[in-house]
């Protein structure tokens, strides 16, 4: 590290007239550091090159104004010293990029934070995006005050001089887009996330990044966290009115030249501190020399870390030898999004409530100072000022006018000033968390708020502090209050945040919006709610007898699809292919989300651009599946009504289910294939050509697949079952389309599984296909029961079956009796065991088809309690069929003839229903058996004589020649009788 002070005439280091010495200063640091060191080493170098960065600061001819984020103190000084100077430049740490947006500060409600977006990247990481950055602003701060101040004065220019939002993102080598964890106590709240995973840009990043220095600060300090630390020993000395501008300056730039110095040599970190440095003075230096300003009547506010800065860049005179690189191809859009109290504390690592609080002080101080601060002209939410104007007219009182001296030897040496007990305050304090514990559940009572009164006194004292801080009040209240249980979803700690402030959070209002936002809240204008308003509101369509909120309904549909959840969440009706809601009812938090909704105006002008764009995003993403494609063709068709989209995805399916080779997504996409041929069925004269050409594609496609998917361990049992599910169910429209059945025979008749949840779903493929009966499946879960060793695994069976349902559906009555079978035929010590497994099974492996199963069961068993003793299974009268009685003369029923001729009515309406128009005619003599049907149906009876080898001609007389029924009939009786038996059921 070079000295700062090589020469005495250097023009780096060459201070005015009126320059200040610190020479008494260094020597009483080289005497502290010779007692406790014991000589000359690295603490009195350390010591000395703290003053000498003081001094370098302070003699610097552009003044240089440090500040710390969100400090009270740092906004008031900043506030004074602005109606004292009045510069006529500020030069603010901010990202030069970010300057168009501040003028709409004006049409916000702060906190709120300064965001530059980028969705698509060039030149960085593909896995960075979405890159973001924030700058969040509260009324707290002293970048506000500067803003307020140059934006409303005339002839005041602001200029940004921080790296651009490119630069963060280009100067992070090892890649970490976050920032550091937060603290334990970091609120878990929802408000938490308004910044998602932003990088944050912070004016006045002061916090030691030396941990053990830290700690010693907050262990000899007797306090709880870095927040509380600079409350008590910076915030509120500096906050007096005792405190003049140069007290103030010396002091920030002793504490950032000390956590510079004993920051760990992190060479990245390092070096990313520096070049922000270097940057910011040649943006300033570039901006001198443009316009001839003179350095005396301009301000620079930067963070008191970088103003204890030792690059050979620093200063008006410093060296130009720092080359700013180009930006990235990255497109860049800039817009304001609300933020929170808790959104800056949890992505600045700072304790939970530090900024409600400080918003409290910055509060009291003005009722106390009477300072009266800048504010943007027509800002929203914010109060008047309180403070009284100051008589007669201000004049701006020269720097030089003012000498500086030698302040920070004073203020090392004075005692600390005892603040006089505010009593008032604190029992107002105790008496309203009380109040609010009662709220929320707690037994509170007056003795409770006495406690508090009390134990804040007592903690104070014992943490050498005479007036209790807000932080001494919170451990007092949680001591007294809360005791060993949380009665309701907050706690004390939580409850006196609240009281302080509470989370504050920002809004951006209607004319700061980008256009998509604005777009939405005027498409939404009929519904007649304030929709930029936090929280959640209902909001009621009855499109039938207001057609035009229909328009409304596409809309929040939209919303739906693109924006978290809870943004807009229907509770009435619903949106399916085919189906239009004429009622619904949503829940509406717009406002809650309007960080969301302004990042989809980043991304298009159009909720419908938006949407197209990610549809196409998602559907040509590398890791795309055929799944994700048909969700995307079946968004696009449900929410957009785009046809030539829907086609151009869905012929993109195609390729990308030809290119698959696994079977992962075969479910959703059995699923998502039928819900879209039903659709294009029901309301397209022609299916799509991309639909046919994927049932082609995907018959073949599974067909090919299907033996390794039966053999593959990895492959689940649903997922083949879905396989099949899409074969069977698109077999018709894929035959008809051109596709051999011979395909799936011979890819069935290639798998032989080894798992018995796959075994159970090959046979079943096997039924539907024609290859196996159904008394052989019955007749093989019989012989599964009678094997002791097989017994165990049977549920792994029915598991098979179950899935069997998707594709076969019609085997329900066959699983249903391999289920009562297994109940009624294993013993109870194999049953019991089984049965929570047999649960497990059907509930995890088949909880969509269970219904079906259900029903079927229902159809089957009787309905009464009492008609189960009596109940025979369907499956045990079918396998003990009543016996054949022959019949005689006496015993033998009416034959079908005799019956139809007994009721010719019924007869004859049958007939006419089944379009046959013959007469009734007589036989008049007997004939035999079979020989009535045969000619009826000459064809067959050629035939068959044909095959049997029987001549005879049809037309020859009776008397001439025998006819071939006769023929047949009398060489073959016993055939006859057969074929009479069968077709007449006698």
């Amino acid at each position: 590290m070079t000295e700062l002070r090589e020469t005495e005439g250097s023009p780096v280091h060459q201070a005015p007239d009126e320059s200040i010495t610190f020479s008494a200063l260094r020597g009483q640091l080289q005497e502290a550091a010779a007692t406790f060191a014991g000589g000359p080493d690295a603490l009195e170098s350390i010591l000395l090159g703290m003053v000498d960065d003081v001094d370098r600061a302070v003699n610097e001819p552009l003044e240089i104004f440090p500040v710390c984020h969100h400090s009270p103190a740092s906004a008031l000084a900043m506030a004074r010293r602005l109606r004292e100077k009045q510069p006529k430049v500020v030069y603010l740490e901010l990202c030069e990029d970010m300057a168009p947006l501040l003028t709409e500060l004006r049409n916000c409600r702060l906190p709120v934070a300064v965001q530059a977006f980028a969705g698509d990247v060039d030149g960085f990481p593909a896995e960075w995006a979405p890159l973001s950055v924030v700058a969040p602003i509260t009324e707290a701060s002293a970048e506000y005050q500067a803003i307020a101040y140059a934006l409303d004065t005339p002839g005041v220019e602001l200029v940004l001089v921080d790296r651009s939002s490119d630069h963060v993102f280009q100067w992070d080598p090892r890649g970490e887009r976050g920032p550091e964890p937060a603290p334990e106590d970091a609120p878990a709240e929802a408000e938490a996330a308004l910044h998602g995973e932003a990088v944050g840009v912070e004016i006045g990043d002061l916090r030691p990044r030396f941990a053990e220095l830290e700690e010693h600060l907050l262990r000899h300090g007797k306090v709880r966290h870095w927040s509380e630390w600079w409350h008590q020993y910076v915030e509120v000395p500096l906050g007096e009115s005792g405190s003049d501008h140069d007290t103030y300056r010396q002091v920030m730039f002793l504490i950032g030249s000390l956590f510079r110095r004993l920051a760990p040599g992190d060479p990245a970190r390092v070096r990313v501190d520096e070049d922000r440095e270097r940057y910011m003075w040649t943006r300033m230096r570039e901006h001198l020399t443009a316009t001839g300003t003179d350095p005396e009547d301009c301000l620079y506010v930067c963070g008191a870390f970088h103003a204890a800065s030792r690059v050979e860049e620093f200063g008006v005179h410093g060296a130009d030898t720092f080359t700013i690189s180009p930006r990235s191809g990255t497109t860049w859009q800039y817009g304001l999004i609300p933020s929170s109290h808790a959104a800056i504390e949890a992505q600045f690592g700072l304790a939970a409530g530090s900024v409600s609080i400080a918003a409290t002080e910055w509060a009291k101080s003005l009722k106390r100072t009477r300072v009266q601060p800048y504010r943007l002209e027509g800002q929203a939410g914010t109060k008047k000022s309180t403070a009284k104007k100051p008589r007669g007219k201000q004049v701006a009182v020269p720097a030089q006018e003012q000498p500086a001296a030698d302040q920070l030897s004073g203020f090392l040496r004075r005692p600390p000033v005892l603040d006089r007990l505010d009593e008032a305050e604190l029992l107002g304090w105790s008496v309203d968390i009380v109040r609010a514990a009662r709220r929320n559940g707690y037994l509170a009572s007056t003795a409770d708020a006495i406690a508090v009164f009390e134990t804040s006194i007592l903690l104070a004292g014992m943490r050498d502090r005479a007036k209790p801080t807000p932080y001494d009040f919170q451990d007092a209240a949680v001591t007294c209050i809360e005791k060993d249980s949380v009665p309701g979803r907050r706690d004390v700690r939580r409850l006196v945040e609240i009281m302080m402030g509470g989370d504050r959070i920002g809004q951006v209002g209607y004319e700061a919006l980008p256009p998509l936002a604005r777009d939405v809240y005027d498409r939404l204008a009929p519904l007649e709610l304030r929709l930029q308003q936090r929280g959640v509101q209902r909001a009621l369509l009855d499109m039938a007898s207001r057609p035009e909120l229909q328009a409304c309904s596409d809309v929040l549909w939209i919303l739906r699809r693109l924006m978290p959840h809870g943004a807009a969440r229907p509770i009435m009706g619903e949106r399916r292919l085919g189906e239009r809601s004429i009622q619904e009812s949503w829940d509406l938090a717009l406002g809650t989300h309007q960080r969301a909704l302004i990042e989809l105006g980043y991304e298009g002008v159009s909720l419908e651009q938006v949407l197209e764009q990610r549809l196409r995003r998602e559907a040509y993403a590398p890791q795309a599946t055929t799944a994700t494609v048909l969700a995307a063709v079946e968004d696009a068709t449900l929410y957009l009504r785009s046809r030539r989209l829907a086609d151009e995805l869905g012929t993109h399916a195609l390729k990308v289910l030809a290119a698959e080779r696994s079977v992962d997504g075969a479910p959703e996409v059995l699923r998502r294939v039928r819900a879209l041929l039903a659709y294009y069925r029901t309301t397209e004269p022609v299916l799509p050509p991309w639909i046919e050409s994927f049932t082609k594609t995907g018959y073949a496609h599974y067909c090919t697949l299907l033996p390794t998917a039966f053999r593959n361990e990895e492959a689940t049992t649903g997922q083949v079952a879905a396989m099949l599910g899409f074969l069977f169910s698109m077999e018709s429209l894929a035959l008809s389309l051109g596709c051999d059945r011979a395909q799936l025979e011979l890819a069935v008749a290639q798998c032989h599984p080894d798992d018995p949840s796959k075994t159970a779903l090959l046979w079943a493929a096997q039924v539907q296909l024609g290859t196996l009966s159904r008394a052989e499946l019955r007749a093989r879960c019989a012989e599964l029961l009678d094997n002791p060793l097989v017994v165990p695994a049977y549920p792994r069976y029915l598991s098979g079956f179950v899935h069997a349902l998707e594709p076969v559906p019609g085997l329900a009555d066959v699983v249903v009796e391999a289920v009562s079978n297994a109940f009624a035929r294993l013993p109870d010590p194999v049953l019991l065991p089984w049965l929570p497994l047999l649960i497990t099974t059907l509930r995890s492996s088949a909880a969509d088809l269970a219904p079906l199963l259900i029903r079927e069961a229902g159809r089957i068993f009787p309905a009464r309690l009492e008609a189960l003793d009596a109940w025979v299974p369907p499956w045990r009268a079918q396998q003990q069929p009543p016996a054949r009685i022959p019949r005689t003369a006496s015993t033998a029923g009416p034959r079908p003839t005799a019956l139809l001729t007994a009721h010719r009515a019924t007869c004859d309406a049958m007939a006419a229903l089944l379009g046959c128009t013959q007469d009734w005619a007589e036989a008049d003599v007997p004939q035999a058996p079979g020989a009535a049907l045969l000619p009826a149906h000459p064809a067959t009876c050629d035939a068959v004589a044909e095959l049997l080898g029987c001549d005879g001609d049809w037309t020859a007389p009776a008397a001439a020649a025998p006819s071939p029924a006769t023929t047949l009939t009398t060489r073959h009786p016993a055939t006859a009788k057969a074929l009479d038996t069968l077709l007449t059921g006698a």
